[in-house]
Parts: C-alpha cells; sequence; structure tokens
C-alpha cells in the first residue's frame, strides 16, 4: 500500500510531539515540493499545524486554560535562521541569566544572526532577529556561543572570582572541553577567563 505524501508528513509531525517547529525542507524527502506544500497547507486548513512565518510551522501545544501555547522562540529562530543559510544564537542578556551569570531576566526575545533582520509575531510572542558581524557569533548554536554571549554582556569591567566560579560550576565536563577548545576564536581579555574556567580540563 502506497503512503500519501500527507500522511507520510502527518505521521512525521506527530511523531515529533507537540511544540516540534519546522520547514517544508524537513520533508523533501516525502515527496516533491509541491506536494509537501500542499500537505502542509492542509493540515493548517485541519487545525493540526500552525503557520508562524513564511514557510515556518509549529505543532502547536495546547493549554485548558489559554489554549494554544506560544511556540519556543528558540526553534523558531534557529528554523528562520536556517531558511537563509544564516546562524542564530540569543543575546547576551540571555544567556547570562540562563548561566547564573545575572539576575536580570530578559523581556522579550532577540537573538543575533548573521542573516537579515526579522520581526515575527510567534504567538504570543514577539521574536527578533538583529543582524550583527559573523565576528559576534563565536560558537553559535553551542555553549560555547552561550558563554561568549554571556561575558560580552557583562564586559570587560565585571570580570571577577565569581565569574569564574559560576562558570566552573554550571559547564559539564564535555562544555568544558568545547569552551577550550574554541577559545581561540574567542576576543582577546575572555581567553584569561576561559583559560581559569576549563583549568584541568582536556581539549
Amino acid at each position: 500500500m502506497t503512503v500519501s505524501t500527507h500522511d507520510k508528513i502527518r505521521r512525521r509531525i506527530r511523531s515529533r510531539g507537540r511544540g516540534a517547529v519546522f520547514t517544508p525542507s524537513d520533508f523533501l524527502d516525502t515527496g516533491n515540493r509541491d506536494a509537501v506544500d500542499k500537505a502542509l497547507s492542509r493540515l493548517r486548513t485541519k487545525g493540526v499545524i500552525r503557520r508562524l512565518d513564511h514557510g515556518v510551522y509549529d505543532y502547536p501545544k495546547h493549554s485548558s486554560r489559554t489554549g494554544l501555547r506560544s511556540p519556543d522562540p528558540d526553534q523558531v529562530a534557529t528554523r528562520l535562521a536556517h531558511k537563509n543559510n544564516a546562524r542564530v544564537h540569543r543575546t547576551g542578556a540571555y544567556t547570562a541569566n540562563a548561566l547564573g551569570l545575572s539576575t536580570q531576566v530578559p523581556g522579550s526575545a532577540v537573538f543575533l544572526t548573521d542573516g537579515p533582520n526579522r520581526t515575527v509575531r510567534a504567538g504570543a510572542v514577539t521574536l527578533k532577529l538583529k543582524r550583527t558581524a559573523p565576528k559576534n557569533l563565536v560558537g553559535a548554536g553551542t555553549t560555547s556561543g552561550d558563554v561568549f554571549q554571556a561575558l560580552r554582556y557583562l564586559g570587560r569591567t565585571n570580570m571577577d572570582d565569581q565569574v569564574v566560579r559560576t562558570l566552573r560550576r554550571r559547564l559539564s565536563p564535555s562544555d568544558k572541553k568545547c569552551l577550550a577548545r574554541d577559545a581561540a576564536q574567542f576576543v582577546g581579555w575572555m581567553r584569561p577567563i576561559i583559560a581559569r574556567v576549563v583549568e584541568g580540563s582536556k581539549a
């Protein structure tokens, strides 16, 4: 029995689970582009998936209280950047908070990219992609990138022993190995900090 492109895509989406974000290119192994686009359009019409932006969809999570939940900003930003063959990474305010280096909670979902500027309304979330120079995207999409953005956000004058202790505690051994490997790409003043964080770790 031949399975249609529509059914293949529907099954794959459901297998990924609620909250998954995807683009047509994720399904080109199931049929040609026209068939994929038609299948996604039908699934959207039926309310199975939601269109977040041109060529970007999600399989939304539901809440009994609020209805459809907003998508994961990280996934949306990654998919938007992927469409443009660009890199993307969370801003320093977000990464500094996530790493325990700052108590400031970012009020909006802002990402840096070497692709075009974009502002997308995804559910209740307004997501912004801000173009920056490639040199500001060291380790984009990795823990090394998180550390780079966090240190860049905090600034050279705010480096102290507490920063080193916090990163040592928060990062796993594998994270530290990756950080040691990527350290050469970091701004000069950051490298001594990184050396202290990964001290004792084998690259």
